[in-house]
C-alpha cells in the first residue's frame, strides 16, 4: 500500500508494491504469495479485483451491493459481490463494451452497447436478448417512467427502444451531425446530449420536443466538443469538454456557473458529485480531480500510473472498515519493480556465459532482454567474478583517502589527456577569479574542470585533441605561438610541483601573463597564412614521396596464356612513333594497310583492323587515279607566256594576255 498527500488529504492506494510478473501460472503465483512477506501485506479490497488487460467501463448496483466491470482481451463482464468481497461471475462477449448500465436494483438486468452496433440483454441467468441499431452508438440512457431506451452515436438522430413493447419507437431529430452522451435527470427526467460541436440538446420526454439548447463552445476558447454530462439535483448539469474543461450550470440560465481546466488538454471522460462535501469529481485520461462545487478550488487529486478510463465516485458503505485497516497498515512508498527478478540483455549473458540458457524456462524474453531469477544472477555474477567485493572495497577505501587529502593544500594539478586544454581553462579560471574578487558582487562563474559533465574528456585518451591535424592547425591560427608559451608554463609547473615538498620559492625572472599576452592583434592573419603554406608544402612533399617509392619499385607483369611477348624494342619504336606528326603517322598506316594499337610493351593488349573499301569505291578510286594520268599527258608548259615587253604582260590584268 501506498501513502500520498494532496493538500493535507491522505490518499491510500491499496493495490501499490511488488506486483507478480504475468507469465507465471497461477500455482506459482500462489507459492510466492505464501512465502514473500511482501505480497502477505498487499491489501485485496477484492478478491480478482481486475482485468486480463484493461477495464473499459465500471459501475455499481443501487442497492451497493454489486460491482460489474467490462473490459477486454477477451471481451467479458465480471460482477463482484460486496458483501463477500469476492467475484461472483464472468461471461465473455461476443464484441468490446461500448458503454453498459444496470437496469435492476442488483445485476439482474443489463444492458450492453458493443462496438458493431449490437445492443445485448443479459438477465440473471445470462444472455437473453440482442438486437441492433441503425447507427453505431456511444452511449445511451434508461428512462424508467416510460422504459425506453435513448441511443447516441454517428448519427443526428437519437434512437428509441421501449422494452415494455419490444420494438423501436419514432427517433428524436437533432440539429447536431453527431452525438457523443447524453444522460437523464433523476428528478424531472430531462434528456440532455453532448453533441460534437459543442452544444448541449435538452429534449422532454413527455412530448418528445426540444426545449432548450445550450453553446458551451462560446464559453472556452477554441472548438471543443461535448465528451461528458452529468446531472446533479434538478437544476445543476456539468459538461465536459473535449479541450479539458469542466463547465457547470444551472439549467435556468445560459451562462455557466464555474469553468474547470484540467490543463492537460484531454478529453474529460468522467464526472460524478460528492453530495456530502459539496465536490465535483472529474477525470481524463491521465489525473482525477476532486474540487469545490461554488468555487472550484481544488481539494484533492489522484494522478495513477496508468491511463484512467472510468471513475466510480464517492466510496459506498461497504468499504468503511478500510479507515481502520489504513491507519494499522501504513507503509513507506515502494517502486513497483520486479524484486525477485533481474533484467539482463544478451550482452550481458554473454559476459556471464550464459548465452546457452537463452530458450530455456530461466529465462523469460522481455522486451530487447531476458528476466532471470536474481538469486541465480548473484550466484552466476559473485562465480564469474570473485573478487569484486575485494575491488569494491579498495574503491570505498580510495575514495576515503581522496576525500582527505581534499583538506590540505592543493598544489596544481594537470590530468593525463589535454593537458594543453586544461591549463588554458585554468588560466581563464583565475582570470575570472581575479576579476570578480575585484567586484564586490560578483562571482566566477563554473569552470569545465570542475564540471562532472566534462570528465570523460580528460581522462579518456579517446578525446585527445591531435594539434598536428589540418583542422585544428587552421581553427588555431596563434596556437604556435601559444602553444609555445604553455608548454614553458607546464616545464614550470612540473618544476613547482617537484620542488614543493622542499618549499622552494617560485624562480625570478618570469615574464609576466600580461607581457606574454601582448601580442598584436592582427598576428594571427599571418600565422593563418603561414599554416596554409606549411600545409601546402607538406601535401607537395608527401605526393613526391608517393611517386619516388612508387617509381623506385620495380614493376612485373604476367603474360596470359594465349598471349605472344614482344621485345622491349617496341617500346622504343611506339615511343618515336608518338613523337612523329599526324600526317606521318596516316601515311604509315596507309602505307601498310593496317592499324595497330598496344597498350604495353609486352603486349598484354593488341587490337589490329583492317580498311576494307566496297568494290564500288575501288572502281570510282581506280577511275579518278586513271583521269588524272590522262590530265597529266594533256598538259602543256605555258612558261612562253612570260616575256619582257612592259607591265602587265605574263603577270596582271594586261589587255594584250592570251591563252592557248
Amino acid at each position: 500500500m501506498q501513502i500520498s498527500s494532496v493538500n493535507d488529504v491522505k490518499i491510500y492506494n491499496l493495490s501499490h508494491g511488488k506486483s507478480l510478473p504475468e507469465w507465471l501460472s497461477d500455482r506459482k503465483k500462489r507459492q510466492l504469495q505464501k512465502k514473500d512477506a511482501d505480497i502477505q501485506r498487499r491489501i485485496e479490497l477484492i478478491q480478482d479485483f481486475e482485468m486480463p488487460t484493461v477495464c473499459t467501463s465500471i459501475k455499481v448496483s443501487r442497492d451497493g451491493q454489486f460491482i460489474l466491470a467490462a473490459g477486454t482481451y477477451k471481451p467479458r463482464i465480471r460482477c463482484y459481490d460486496t458483501y463477500q468481497l469476492s467475484l461472483k461471475f464472468e461471461r465473455c462477449l461476443d464484441s468490446d463494451v461500448v458503454a453498459f448500465d444496470i437496469l435492476s436494483e442488483d445485476y439482474s438486468k443489463l444492458v450492453f452497447l458493443h462496438c458493431d452496433r449490437y445492443v445485448e440483454f443479459h438477465s440473471q441467468h445470462g444472455h437473453y436478448y440482442k438486437t441492433r441499431i441503425p447507427k453505431f452508438g456511444r452511449d445511451f440512457s434508461y428512462h424508467y417512467p416510460s422504459c425506453d431506451l435513448y441511443f447516441v452515436g454517428t448519427s443526428s438522430e437519437v434512437f428509441r427502444l421501449n422494452l415494455e413493447q419490444g420494438r423501436f419507437l419514432s427517433s428524436l431529430q437533432t440539429d447536431a451531425v453527431e452525438n457523443n452522451v447524453c444522460d437523464i435527470n433523476p428528478v424531472h427526467h430531462l434528456l440532455a446530449t453532448g453533441t460534437s460541436e459543442g452544444r448541449v440538446e435538452c429534449w422532454d420526454p413527455r412530448v418528445r420536443n426540444r426545449v432548450g439548447m445550450l453553446d458551451c463552445a462560446l464559453s472556452i476558447q477554441g472548438l471543443p466538443s461535448v465528451s461528458a454530462l452529468k446531472f446533479n439535483g434538478s437544476l445543476t448539469m456539468a459538461v465536459g469538454t473535449s479541450t479539458g474543461q469542466v463547465l457547470l450550470y444551472d439549467l435556468r440560465s445560459s451562462q455557466p456557473l464555474l469553468v474547470k481546466d484540467h490543463f492537460y488538454n484531454l478529453p474529460i471522460k468522467s464526472l460524478n458529485f460528492h453530495d456530502q462535501l459539496d465536490l465535483v469529481v472529474s477525470a481524463d485520461s491521465k489525473i482525477i480531480k476532486i474540487w469545490n462545487k461554488d468555487s472550484g478550488k481544488v481539494f484533492s487529486s489522484i494522478q495513477p500510473q496508468t491511463n484512467i478510463n472510468d471513475a466510480l465516485g464517492p466510496a459506498p458503505r461497504w468499504c468503511s472498515f478500510l479507515d481502520n485497516l489504513t491507519e494499522e497498515l501504513e507503509e513507506s512508498p515502494e517502486s513497483t519493480v520486479y524484486d525477485d527478478y533481474k533484467f539482463v540483455t544478451r550482452k550481458d549473458l554473454e559476459n556471464l556465459g550464459l548465452s546457452h540458457l537463452v530458450g530455456s524456462s530461466l529465462l523469460k524474453a522481455y522486451m530487447h532482454g531476458y528476466f532471470m531469477d536474481v538469486r541465480l544472477y548473484h550466484k552466476i555474477k559473485s562465480m564469474a567474478n570473485p573478487f569484486a567485493y575485494e575491488e569494491y572495497r579498495k574503491d570505498k577505501i580510495r575514495q576515503k583517502i581522496e576525500e582527505s587529502r581534499t583538506q590540505r593544500v592543493q598544489v596544481k594539478k594537470l590530468p593525463k589527456v589535454n593537458k594543453d586544454l586544461a591549463l588554458k581553462l585554468m588560466e581563464e579560471g583565475d582570470d575570472e577569479a581575479e576579476l570578480a574578487s575585484r567586484k564586490k558582487r560578483g562571482k566566477a562563474l563554473p569552470t569545465i574542470l570542475g564540471d562532472d559533465r566534462f570528465k570523460m574528456m580528460f581522462e579518456n585518451p579517446d578525446y585527445q585533441v591531435d594539434e598536428q591535424s589540418e583542422e585544428f592547425r587552421l581553427l588555431n591560427p596563434i596556437v604556435s605561438k601559444v602553444g609555445q608559451k604553455r608548454k614553458k608554463k607546464l616545464r614550470l609547473l612540473a618544476q613547482q610541483a617537484a620542488a614543493a615538498a622542499e618549499d622552494e620559492e617560485e624562480p625570478e625572472g618570469r615574464a609576466s601573463s600580461e607581457e606574454e599576452s601582448s601580442d598584436d592583434d592582427k598576428s594571427w592573419v599571418e600565422e593563418v597564412r603561414e599554416q596554409r603554406r606549411l600545409l601546402r608544402q607538406e601535401d607537395r612533399d608527401r605526393r613526391r614521396q608517393k611517386r619516388k617509392d612508387k617509381t623506385s619499385q620495380p614493376h612485373f607483369y604476367q603474360i596470359k596464356a594465349g598471349e605472344e611477348f614482344r621485345s622491349f624494342n617496341d617500346m622504343a619504336r611506339k615511343q618515336k612513333l608518338q613523337k612523329a606528326s599526324l600526317e606521318d603517322r596516316l601515311k604509315l598506316e596507309e602505307h601498310s594497310g593496317t592499324s595497330n594499337m598496344a597498350d604495353t610493351a609486352v603486349g598484354s593488349k593488341q587490337l589490329t583492323f583492317t580498311l576494307k573499301k566496297s568494290e564500288q569505291q575501288r572502281k570510282q578510286q581506280q577511275a579518278e587515279r586513271e583521269h588524272h594520268e590522262e590530265r597529266k599527258k594533256l598538259r602543256r608548259s605555258a612558261g612562253h607566256l612570260s616575256s619582257g615587253r612592259g607591265r602587265g604582260w605574263g603577270r596582271g590584268r594586261g589587255r594584250g594576255r592570251s591563252l592557248h
